[in-house]
């Protein structure tokens, strides 16, 4: 191989670094890693996995009201807030075995300790020296916080799973993924919970519809939703913690939980030893094969601000081990990438949105449904699902499928790939429902939606 120490070397034992470490090992190649915190990065330690476990959790309260209207009876029901960290902690520790026996069988050598980059091919990781002949940066992201008085009372997404009680009364800042996703984790576990976001509603940069449907549905669940609003100032007090609020209002809480971004975990890493530039967002530059402005130096996952999800990082790890030691120059595929978060209910989208599919397409075709779910005509709950589908009208290729409703991630799994195909309408509508479900409603819209205004003009 080479007179390096190793053929390539990992900061981050993350989603997308453990991918591409024992890839590139099953290719030959010899391979060390270094993780300063917990083998399996953000999401399996502190965000992808806990917290769809404790969205889990939270969905029970309803489950149990449900059930009354299916002739059954629920008494004594109580939950832990200690019983359910403890579980979660137990399997978490589980995953973090795994992901270390993956890279012990692959013969991935594994150093638990911070590297840095002291040069072009020379590391140092905790104090001792290595060298190699490629570098790979998968450090991923960290939560944001903004600079205002007493933020140090505040807590982030890498908090809330330890802490020690549950906070009766909670807001949670921000409109996105984490924001929105704990503030129903929250409620569901009978807090007080209150959502702040500075924008005119949330999860920006998704669907028009999708965020009007989503916020209607859980004001109906009892969370109090603020648009257009923001904290400028925290204080604890005897009681708890006192917020100012931009509209000159004030609120007390127990606990306070920003989920306002997160930022590229570049810190200290040394990168700027080496040449390697970072962009506007503070985000590793890459090229289309995860190449950095350093020859020898490679990034993929949350840390170059290109797609950050999961799987995307995955995808980046496997096509850099393929580039690098099969002899398969591979670019990761951005495109058509399927997503969800679980809020409740959950919203899951594969492809463009409304407004994206009119700047590509020009005209468009739109299918939209919205319905109370078989399962709440017995149970009485007041909640809507909600499915659009976005056509391009010349070629009828479905461009955009987007849900709002229960188990929407495991639907648009499916729905993907008929999307990522290229799809059409005529195609889905040739596929046969399976009744009764919520998801044959994808299959099964004929009739265009028209806007209000058009049918007024008619």
């Amino acid at each position: 191989m080479t007179d390096f120490d190793y053929d390539l070397f990992v900061i981050g034992a993350g989603s997308g670094g453990v991918r591409a470490s024992r890839m590139s090992a099953s290719y030959g190649a010899k391979v060390g890693i270094a993780e300063e915190y917990r083998f399996g990065g953000t999401c399996v330690i502190r965000g992808c996995v806990p917290k769809k476990l404790m969205v889990h959790a939270s969905h029970f309260g309803e489950d149990f009201e449900d059930a009354e209207g299916f002739g059954w009876t629920v008494e004594g029901a109580s939950f832990s807030w200690p019983g359910l960290i403890a579980a979660k902690d137990k399997e978490i520790d589980r995953l973090e075995g795994i992901y270390g026996t993956i890279l012990g069988n692959a013969g991935v050598e594994t150093y638990r300790g911070r590297a840095t980059i002291v040069d072009a091919h020379t590391l140092d990781v905790a104090g001792e020296k290595f060298t190699a002949e490629t570098i790979l940066v998968a450090t991923g992201g960290r939560p944001t916080l903004p600079d205002i008085p007493g933020i140090e009372h505040a807590i982030t997404s890498n908090e809330v799973f330890h802490l020690a009680e549950m906070p009766k009364r909670i807001a949670i800042v921000g409109g996105g993924y984490i924001a929105v996703e704990f503030a129903g984790v929250f409620n569901g576990l009978g807090a007080e919970t209150t959502l702040l976001y500075r924008g005119e509603q949330i999860l920006r940069n998704f669907d028009d519809d999708v965020r009007n449907h989503l916020a209607a549905e859980i004001v109906k669940k009892g969370i109090d939703l603020r648009v257009e609003t923001n904290v400028t100032n925290i204080e604890k007090t005897a009681s708890g913690l006192a917020l100012s609020l931009t509209d000159g209002s004030s609120l007390e809480v127990d606990a306070i939980m920003f989920g306002t971004g997160r930022h590229a975990n570049v810190e200290g890493l040394g990168l700027e030893n080496v040449g390697v530039e970072r962009n506007a967002k503070g985000g590793i530059v890459v090229d289309e094969y995860s190449k950095t402005t350093a020859d020898n130096i490679y990034a993929i996952g949350d840390v170059t601000n290109r797609v950050e999800l999961t799987p995307v990082a995955l995808m980046e790890g496997m096509a850099l081990a393929r580039t690098l030691y099969a002899n398969e120059p591979t670019s990761p595929d951005h495109k058509n990438v399927a997503h969800a978060v679980f809020s409740q209910p959950s919203v899951s989208v594969v492809g463009m949105t409304e407004e994206q599919a009119r700047e590509h397409c020009g005209e468009i075709d739109l299918y939209k449904s919205a319905f109370k779910p078989l399962k709440h005509t017995l149970s009485g709950r007041d909640e809507r699902s909600f499915m659009k589908l976005i056509v391009d009208h010349k070629t009828q290729q479905v461009m955009g499928v987007h849900m709002v409703g229960a188990d929407a991630a495991e639907i648009i799994q499916g729905i993907a790939i008929a999307v990522k195909m290229g799809a059409t309408k005529q195609q889905f509508d040739a596929t046969l429902g399976i009744h009764p479900t919520s998801a044959e409603e994808f299959v099964t819209m004929r009739d265009k939606w028209v806007p209000p205004v058009d049918i007024a003009a008619e």
